[in-house]
This record gives structure tokens, C-alpha cells and sequence, in this order.
């Protein structure tokens, strides 16, 4: 494409906080502004600290051993408090907008969540809460959560979290290796109009964590009583047991740990990647203000649950003056159109989602650019997955003509972003737009030759503050540097199959260990998947490599819409469209259906764990995913024989 999908007026462009910044710092344009980021991080981050208005003492150094990686240590003599720079807005306009998938709303003021959490800060304190102990929650997406993580936060403990449809055993994979003092628990959560009670599901989770001192129920959806819990406390019961007095922001180091955040799993047990309180602030308010212009009375909302980590990026839109926005329940029940009447209404201005929401939108048929009000959407976000070009055609034609597309990529390892959206260049189709300030983001290949304008494996060469403090329980710090550093020493390989553009964005081809290699020739899951997914007839795609005949093929399963069978009539097409949209080497050798694709619980199809059942070898950790049963379809097929 030879014209950008979206070029932002120059009005718009110059009113941005980008363009402050850019002129703030003598840059003329962002490639500049990104080169100087990278070369001189001490000024940068500094600066940043300043603009972003940062509450606490910064310290006479910004970076010591910058040569290290990992070793490095961002602001060593600062002090700051993460929930004063969150709660520092304190009037009576809306801090969170509650909206649940039943049509219950809820408001609470900046004033009133600097109220609550003062309360629930003074009972935690009182309850013998220190700073470093851990507090988990398994919790759905409501206000309460975020009570609870900056009353944590502010007494300098570690908030973790995971969503409530996670079983028994996978809340214990996680929260039994970082052993919590407290532990917070909706009674219930809805989902596709049904309650789904915890009350179970906590009893045997109580029986894993021998250490908790306490367990605090929220009444929510009215799943399970407290009073069935042996042990167990109202939540705002407990709240309202604090002692009289004002909120306090005792100040802590750059490097206090604050959030506790797992990997998927799907390969073993989860890792336990702690972040630090300083570089999750930096890191989020230079991603907000800087690349989503977030601004003070915006209305800002991520699709997410408590157990991904863009609902802690979501949160953080507090220290910018926003409202934060959130949703509980399915975003297609009780109809298809729920997220954007909720867009309309709530009058949204960045809207947050996933690339699989985006895709299913487009084949539901919405069309929310005819049908909703959309004027105060200036952003729109996508991640979790490539965003396909296509989709980034529906959006502009059938979403909104003129609004920031912001594909984002990073991940939990850093609890934000490598990549993502800028709101003073083009959008380019299919392109994420570009790499993130103050992130030396390049492309290696196996050799850790940078690489430009062909695939190769996505790299931070040098250090950022939003890189973790390390693995909780991992004393000598092997399993963190074996799980970014070893594959190139000094280098922070992420484990995506990227590639720079002529444009200076970036496109992603999925997972570098999901890598197919048919014939020796490396290519990625997704250019396969951007020509699959615009069938009609398929719901969903997961295409992977099997060992053959001393040699590799490519394998391709189809969810099909329902009541569809698969024919020889469109595998034809299916495998026409491939060789023509992409080569004849993605061409799959062998296309059968499936009626479910095994997905994390964060909505991630599976490559691997199927790459292990057709090779049959143990999924090490099935708890890891939303629908394990699913893993069963692909065991024992007659085609792969």
C-alpha cells in the first residue's frame, strides 16, 4: 500500500502531548525524538519523569551499570509511593465506571477511591500488612480490585492477581509459590447471564495456602455467602473496621516491587515476574500520555480481565486524571453489539480490545460506524494477537473513518509495551506504528545480526525500567536470565517473529518457538492465519509444524461456523488462497476440523500445547488453559498418521 490507512490533520497532531514533548525536548520529528531516547536513556527518562509530573524524589542518578543486561538499576536513590501518583486527583469526578454484561453501573468518584483506599489501607496496616507481603485475589474486573491493589501498593506490599474462571489448581500454581498473607475473593462472577459461584472453588484453594492469615470475600454477583468459608470476611466489612485517620504515602525505592504477574504456563509452571513500583509508573504514564495521549478526563477502557496484565495498564490511566472504565462479563452477551453501545454511551476515547474481538466483530457483521456514536473515540487499541491487515481495513471502513489505530505488542514480561501506537504518525496497514521510546527494540538473526525488512527474532539490546526486578523465588536469578538472556547474552530476546518496515513500524509473524520450517524455510503462524481467518466459514485457525518424514509439515485445524462441515471443496480454496496470498511453502499439507481450539485464559490459541499432543508429548501444564478438554480433539487423528 502505497497511502496510509490514517494520517493524523496537523491541528491534531500539534495538539497532542507527543508534539509537547517532541518540542520540549528540541526534536523535530519522532524518529529523532526515538534515536535520542535510546542513545542518551539518563536524559530521557529524567525528562520523562519531569513532563509526566511524577510524585516523589527522582535522585541524583538515573541509571547505574547501564551496560548490564540484565543488572541494571533505573533511579537508585529514588523514592516514590505508586498509589499517591494514582490517587493524587482527588474531586468528585469519576475515578471508575463499573459496567457488567447484566446492565448494572456503577460510579465512584477520584475523592471516593482516594477514601476507600485510605480505609482499606489503615485495616490492612492494622491487620499486620508490611512492606513485601503478598496479597492475591482471584477477582472479576470491578472497582474493588483496584481498592484493593493500591491499598496494597501504598503500604509498599505485592498485589496479585488472576481471573475467576481460573480452576482450583491453576490459581494454586500460582499463588501457592508466592505464598500470600491475605486473600481477596469475589463470591461469585456472571458470565453469558449465568453465576458462577466460588464457594467451591476457594475451599480447595484455602487448603493449598497453608500461610494465609486472611481471607476477605466481596459480595458481587452473590455466588457464595462468607459465612460458608470457614474463616472467611465480609470485605467491606473489614474495610469498615479501619481505624479513624488520613491516608499516608510512605515512600519506597524505585525498585519496590508491586505487581506479581505469571506466564502463561503452558509450558510448566508458571514464572512469577515481579515488577517494580517505579518502571510500571514511568513505563505506563510515557505509553499513556505519550503514545495513546490519554489526557486528564478522558474515558479509557481495556477489555481485559484481573489476570492479564492490560488490566494493570488499564489502572494505571488513574495517575493521568482519566476515567477508567471497566466491564465484567462477556463482550458479546446479551448481544454482539454490548462494547459498543457501552462506547457510546460512556463516550469513550481510547477503546481497548484484542485482535480475536476485532476479527469477530467483522464476521458478526457490525458495522458501529452506522449504527453508534462514536464521535469521542479517538483511539482504538488492539493486542493479544497480530492485528491482520483486513482487519485493520474493517476497522477504518466500518468502525471509525478517523481514529488512532494502536496495535500494541509487549507483554507481561514487562508489564507493558516493545511497540505500539503514536498519535503524531501514519497508521499503515497491517503495521504496528512503531517502536516505543526510551525500548532500543531491533531485529536479530540467529546470529544477532540486526536485521531490517526481512523476519528475525525481536530483541531489546539494551535496558528499560519496565524490564522485571525478577523472578519471585528465584534467588540466584538463573530462571530469569535463562528465560530472556541465554539465547544472546546481554540481549533481552522476547520470543516473537518480527520484522522493521521501510516505514519504521513493525509486523509481527507470532511466536518464534511457534515457528514453522517446512523444508528449512522459517515463516510465521500468522501469515498463514491472515489468509485462513477471511473465510466466512471458519470461526477459528491454529496451524502447526509436524515432524515428517525427516522433515517438517504444516499442519492446519479449522473451528468452523456451526453447522459447517468441512469439504474438499474448501480445503481447495482454503490451500488456493494461501499459495496465492503467501507462498506455496505456507501451503498446509494436512487441513482437518476441530470443534474447539485450546486457548489461554487470557484468549491466546495454544500452538504448542496442540504441537505436543500430535507429537505425543505431555502438555506439561493444562491448567494453564481456559479449555483443556479441547486439547483431547487433536490426540490420536487419523490424518496426521
Amino acid at each position: 500500500m502505497s497511502t496510509p490507512l490514517w494520517t493524523p490533520s496537523p491541528e491534531r497532531a500539534q495538539a497532542t502531548q507527543m508534539r509537547a514533548f517532541m518540542e520540549r525536548t528540541g526534536h523535530a520529528d519522532y524518529d529523532a525524538l526515538h534515536d535520542w531516547s535510546v542513545t542518551e536513556p539518563e536524559a530521557f527518562w529524567r525528562e520523562l519523569w519531569s513532563f509526566c509530573g511524577v510524585v516523589g524524589e527522582p535522585g541524583a542518578t538515573v541509571l547505574e551499570d547501564g551496560h548490564r543486561l540484565p543488572g541494571a538499576r533505573w533511579f537508585p536513590e529514588a523514592r516514590l509511593n505508586f498509589a499517591e501518583n494514582l490517587l493524587r486527583r482527588n474531586d468528585d469526578a469519576p475515578a471508575i465506571v463499573l459496567r457488567r454484561e447484566d446492565g448494572h453501573r456503577r460510579e465512584i468518584s477520584f475523592a471516593e477511591l482516594r477514601e476507600q483506599v485510605g480505609k482499606l489501607q489503615r485495616a490492612f496496616k492494622a491487620a499486620g500488612l508490611v512492606p513485601g507481603d503478598r496479597v492475591a485475589a482471584f477477582i472479576p474486573n470491578i472497582p474493588e480490585a483496584i481498592v484493593a491493589a493500591l491499598a496494597v501498593a501504598s503500604l509498599g506490599g505485592i498485589w496479585s492477581s488472576a481471573s475467576p474462571d481460573f480452576g482450583a489448581q491453576g490459581v494454586l500454581d500460582r499463588f501457592g509459590q508466592i505464598e500470600p498473607k491475605f486473600l481477596i475473593v469475589a463470591d461469585g462472577h456472571l458470565y453469558k447471564g449465568k453465576v458462577f459461584s466460588s464457594e467451591e472453588k476457594l475451599t480447595e484453594v484455602l487448603a493449598g495456602l497453608p500461610g494465609l492469615e486472611r481471607t476477605l470475600i466481596v459480595h458481587d454477583t452473590g455466588g457464595t455467602e462468607p459465612g460458608a468459608i470457614p474463616g472467611a470476611e465480609d470485605f467491606h466489612a473489614f474495610m469498615e473496621s479501619a481505624p479513624e485517620g488520613d491516608i499516608e504515602f510512605p515512600r519506597f525505592p524505585f525498585d519496590q516491587p508491586l505487581y506479581i504477574l505469571f506466564s502463561s504456563g503452558t509450558t510448566g509452571r508458571p514464572k512469577c515476574i515481579t515488577h517494580g513500583a517505579g518502571g510500571t509508573l514511568l513505563q505506563h504514564l510515557k505509553e499513556h500520555r505519550l503514545h495513546s495521549d490519554i489526557r486528564e478526563d478522558d474515558r479509557f477502557f481495556y477489555f481485559t480481565t484481573t489476570g492479564w496484565m492490560m488490566w494493570n495498564w488499564l489502572v494505571t490511566g488513574l495517575a493521568s486524571g482519566a476515567t477508567v472504565v471497566l466491564y465484567d462479563g462477556s463482550p458479546f452477551h446479551p448481544a454482539p453489539s454490548v462494547l459498543w453501545d457501552m462506547a457510546a454511551e460512556e463516550r469513550l476515547t481510547l477503546f481497548g480490545t484484542s485482535a480475536k474481538y476485532i476479527d469477530a466483530c467483522k464476521k458478526a457483521g457490525l458495522k458501529p460506524a452506522e449504527t453508534h456514536d462514536l464521535s469521542a473515540l479517538r483511539t482504538l487499541c488492539s493486542t493479544g494477537s497480530p492485528l491482520l491487515p483486513e482487519s485493520f481495513d474493517y476497522v477504518y471502513s466500518d468502525i471509525k473513518n478517523d481514529v488512532q489505530l494502536a496495535s500494541i505488542a509487549g507483554g507481561t514480561d514487562i508489564v507493558s509495551c516493545f511497540m505500539l501506537g503514536n498519535p503524531v504518525l501514519p497508521v499503515w496497514r497491517g503495521e504496528i506504528q512503531c517502536r516505543g521510546l526510551g525500548m532500543k527494540v531491533e531485529v536479530y538473526d540467529d546470529d544477532a545480526r540486526p536485521l531490517a525488512g526481512e523476519p528475525g527474532e525481536l530483541v531489546c539490546s539494551a535496558p528499560a525500567p519496565s524490564m522485571p526486578v525478577g523472578f519471585w523465588g528465584d534467588t540466584d536469578g538463573g530462571r530469569y536470565r535463562a528465560a530472556y538472556f541465554e539465547h544472546f547474552p546481554g540481549v533481552w530476546r522476547h520470543g516473537d517473529l518480527v520484522e522493521l518496515t521501510e516505514h519504521g513500524g513493525i509486523v509481527i509473524y507470532g511466536r518464534s518457538d511457534a515457528t514453522l520450517n517446512p523444508g528449512g524455510v522459517r515463516i510465521g503462524t500468522a501469515e498463514i492465519y491472515r489468509q485462513v481467518e477471511q473465510f466466512d466459514e471458519v470461526e477459528e485457525a491454529i496451524v502447526v509444524g509436524q515432524t515428517w518424514r525427516g522433515d517438517q509439515r504444516v499442519v492446519l485445524f479449522l473451528r468452523l461456523r456451526e453447522g459447517l462441515d468441512l469439504d474438499e471443496a474448501l480445503i481447495g480454496r482454503i490451500r488456493a488462497r494461501v499459495r496465492e496470498g503467501a507462498t506455496p511453502r505456507h501451503v498446509p499439507s494436512v487441513v482437518a476440523q476441530v470443534a474447539d481450539i485450546p486457548r489461554t485464559r487470557s484468549g491466546k490459541i495454544s500452538e504448542i500445547a496442540v504441537r505436543d499432543v500430535i507429537h505425543g508429548r505431555a502438555v506439561k501444564n493444562t491448567e494453564a488453559l481456559a479449555n483443556p478438554e479441547a486439547l483431547e480433539l487433536f490426540s490420536d487423528r487419523p490424518e496426521l498418521s
